[in-house]
């Protein structure tokens, strides 16, 4: 099996799919030769198309749900870091990829593997002159001079902790440590962010981090999830926590487990910007009896149910933050209001909808000139 060979099956065992929105042909031919396309959305807004691939797919670890875990019967590919240098600068240059998210299984530990990821970034990074989008998995057990070696050279490290807590991970990935393998390099990540100058970064800022847990494999809550997630937005400047819902794989310990519902991760993605955007605390997410949020319910609805249904917000008088309560109005829509009424007020919700608002959502809420605007009950 050649390089290329090897880079489709790796890439494909990321479990991608093509994302079908462009029209570009060259991301068209790149279809056509089976490499998945994923898509990554950059601070500034800028969507790009990514390679998200791994230098082995063979791994010693044995987590429960992964189709690369040790044992499984499944292919196996591994290329050098020189060849997976080689092999995406070629689809670089030919304009059908815009960057890289590179992961690797687990071969002779942790250190060693991210030895091999650090390698590539480096062929990347100087042999190559690559200036784009590089995200870089930091692997368990990293020591803490390869985190930062990592940061140098990336534009986004990740560490997925796949559980929320110690006693989940044992659960789903019997061989990590929660503590000491997998939350510890993000507290280095973020010690290196606070004390050292962003110009020593590759292009003159650290990069931001990450992690991704899986939904649903062993029974977690909701408020485990995002007790967790607090934490890291809060204390560690996570730039986003990524929630992917489990599906069972064939040959693995949790194959005869439920997939979890698409809607339960949209439910837990709405909670998470809740706290990293609009300053919700964890307490104010409505929570059931058994810790999950309700799945039929947007989180932000119904918090405002029970809070603003009978103290409306006066749009034209209202803190920012207030607003931001507002079921409809958003982290631009607020922007653009506040401008607004500046010139004038505000007292029709035609006024609310041309400004990006959607006003049937924040009409049973709100006041305009002291007076309730007409609306319908939604339930959505």
């Amino acid at each position: 099996m050649d390089a290329v060979e090897k880079l489709k099956l790796l890439t494909a065992q990321m479990h991608l799919e093509p994302d079908e929105d462009s029209g570009c042909p060259e991301l068209k031919e790149f279809k056509k030769a089976s490499f998945p396309i994923a898509h990554a959305t950059l601070p500034n807004g800028q969507r790009i198309s990514l390679l998200k691939t791994l230098l082995t797919s063979a791994c010693e670890r044995n987590c429960n749900y992964c189709p690369c875990r040790a044992g499984r019967d499944t292919r196996r590919a591994t290329l050098t870091p020189d060849e997976m240098a080689r092999a995406f600068m070629t689809l670089y240059n030919g304009k059908t990829l815009e960057g890289i998210f590179l992961s690797s299984g687990i071969v002779h530990g942790g250190i060693t593997t991210e030895d091999k990821l650090i390698a590539t970034a480096e062929i990347l990074r100087k042999k190559y002159n690559y200036r784009g989008y590089l995200h870089l998995k930091i692997m368990p057990g990293s020591e803490k001079a390869q985190v930062e070696q990592a940061m140098l050279l990336a534009d986004r490290v990740s560490v997925n902790l796949e559980a929320p807590n110690t006693k989940r991970l044992a659960l789903l990935a019997p061989k990590k440590q929660f503590m000491d393998e997998l939350l510890q390099p993000l507290r280095w990540a973020e010690e290196i962010r606070q004390s050292r100058p962003g110009w020593e970064a590759w292009n003159n800022r650290w990069p931001s981090t990450v992690t991704q847990f899986v939904v649903g494999a062993v029974g977690e809550s909701d408020l485990e999830l995002l007790t967790t997630t607090q934490y890291l937005y809060g204390q560690l400047h996570l730039r986003r926590a990524y929630y992917s819902p489990f599906e069972p794989v064939p040959d693995t310990p949790l194959e005869n487990n439920p997939p979890t519902p698409v809607l339960r991760e949209h439910r837990l993605y709405q909670a998470s910007f809740l706290m990293r955007d609009y300053k919700f605390d964890l307490e104010e997410m409505p929570f059931q009896q058994d810790g999950n949020l309700p799945l039929h319910t947007d989180p932000k609805l119904v918090w405002a149910r029970e809070n603003l249904a009978h103290t409306p917000v006066e749009v034209n008088l209202a803190s920012r933050e207030q607003l931001l309560r507002v079921p409809g109005i958003g982290l631009k829509g607020v922007t653009t209001l506040i401008q607004a009424r500046h010139q004038r007020s505000l007292h029709d919700l035609s006024q609310l909808r041309a400004l990006g608002i959607l006003p049937e959502r924040a009409a049973p809420f709100i006041l305009l000139d002291g007076k309730r605007p007409p609306f319908q009950l939604t339930f959505l």
